[in-house]
């Protein structure tokens, strides 16, 4: 496919905003065909000078990034990058230096040797963003997006700096070793985060206040009741019409009919007035790969800032009356261990009102209660459905989160920053209503 495609204005992650300069195809740290070697007052540099640097902001950028670059190999110039490239015994002898300084900078604790199994781990997930993106968003142009092997293989944050500034390496290897050390980049950052806030230990206390206190004791921990979700679905958008509970033994009298869809899902079960109601929940924890995403998304580079959603449940109720008790009983079930539990943000769509988002590529048509519970030192999203408001988040059109998944990575600029048109000769616009279209016939016809 050939580039061209239109960028939508929200794309501030490749516009003027965007804080990932070093990323930019238009920005003064392009990858080129080859390296460039030109004298510092030539042509060649001035006419850099007036393409990529006309305004103070876009020096100062350039001018932080060089200054990170040269400290990190511990040079003067770019002259003595291309002498460090050269110089194995130059290199070794920076590279402890490299894992020291990056190991104070996200606060790992321990030798060179814990330090570097910490990088190598970041390594992992800069590798993970690109294999998810090519494993569902972009799966159809899986080979186009297939990362260099030497990139691949690579988790030495000092080697793929030099790499960048290798003219042995192509033009689309420099350029992955750059995107590869920005995603490394991030994924110290939110390691460095879940340290400080030791956030996995929190929520798994957080599990375990559900199982003791707001699950029903006539259930053991872990067990589900299964049951399945009957609806007729709008043939225009394919919004649920009419949805019934079925058991699987009544799952085989049920006859084919169109537009007609049968979801499984597995229930728990809680008190509330001396009644039981059953309830799907699942975990929401976000990967580190989807963490990084959100960032870039974003345009930010700050954890703490950025992806504030990062643990959660989402639970489906049969009705709006139950998702009111269960909204009640969550919050009475903290007083019985002397705890007070606030909730935060609250949006509630499930009673027709437009859902307000400013997330790129969310639909006004989402019907959902969601809200950030406090309890224990914690901070949890809660997403609460109906059957019906469930079934739409799976299957409506411009609703289901196949498609919202796949219009906020385009939308957003997220694949044009990881993807740049002139070296993975992609036409992004296109590929974007292709995967709709695709997702939407997966939603429909399976």
């Amino acid at each position: 496919m050939v580039a061209g495609c239109t960028q939508p204005a929200a794309m501030k992650i490749i516009g003027k905003e965007s804080i990932f300069t070093s990323l930019k195809q238009d920005g003064p740290f392009t990858c080129r065909e080859s390296v460039p070697s030109a004298p510092p007052f030539s042509g060649e540099v001035k006419n850099w000078v007036r393409l990529y640097c006309r305004e103070q902001t876009d020096m100062t950028k350039y001018r932080s990034v060089r200054n990170q670059i040269f400290e990190f190999l511990d040079v003067d110039s770019f002259n003595e990058i291309q002498e460090l490239i050269d110089n194995q015994e130059q290199r070794d002898k920076r590279q402890d230096r490299a894992k020291l300084l990056l190991g104070n900078m996200f606060g790992i604790e321990g030798n060179v040797r814990e330090i570097e199994i910490k990088l190598n781990e970041y390594a992992r997930t800069a590798n993970d963003v690109i294999t998810y993106l090519r494993s569902k968003v972009l799966a159809p142009f899986f080979s186009h997006i297939e990362t260099t092997n030497e990139i691949q293989m690579t988790s030495n944050p000092l080697d793929l700096l030099l790499i960048v500034f290798n003219n042995r390496y192509h033009k689309k290897a420099r350029f992955e070793a750059k995107r590869k050390l920005t995603l490394m980049n991030l994924a110290g950052s939110i390691d460095q985060r879940e340290r400080e806030t030791d956030i996995e230990k929190k929520f798994s206390e957080f599990l375990a206040f559900l199982n003791d206190h707001v699950w029903s004791p006539t259930m053991k921990i872990g067990e589900l009741e299964i049951a399945y979700l009957v609806s007729d679905h709008e043939p225009e958008n394919f919004s649920c019409t009419n949805v019934k509970v079925v058991s699987e033994a009544m799952l085989s009298e049920l006859k084919d009919v169109p537009g007609q869809k049968v979801t499984l899902i597995k229930r728990r079960r809680f008190q509330s007035q001396d009644k039981e109601y059953p309830i799907y929940v699942t975990i929401r924890k976000k990967s580190p790969e989807a963490k990084v995403l959100k960032l870039l998304r974003k345009n930010e580079k700050n954890p703490a800032v950025a992806v504030d959603d990062e643990l959660g449940l989402m639970a489906v109720l049969n009705t709006i009356n139950d998702v009111k008790q269960f909204q009640k009983h969550l919050t009475q079930s903290a007083l019985k261990i002397n705890s007070f539990m606030t909730l935060e943000d609250i949006s509630d769509t499930l009673t027709g009102q437009r859902y307000k988002n400013s997330a790129v590529g969310s639909s006004e048509k989402t019907q959902m209660l969601k809200f950030f519970a406090r309890q224990g030192g914690i901070r949890v999203e809660f997403i609460l459905h109906t059957n019906k408001s469930y079934l739409n988040y799976i299957y409506q059109r411009d609703v289901a989160h196949d498609e919202y998944e796949v219009k906020r990575i385009f939308d957003t600029g997220v694949a044009t920053l990881l993807f740049p048109p002139d070296i993975y000769n992609l036409d992004h616009q296109q590929i974007r209503e292709l995967q709709l279209r695709r997702f939407r016939r997966q939603i429909e016809d399976f």
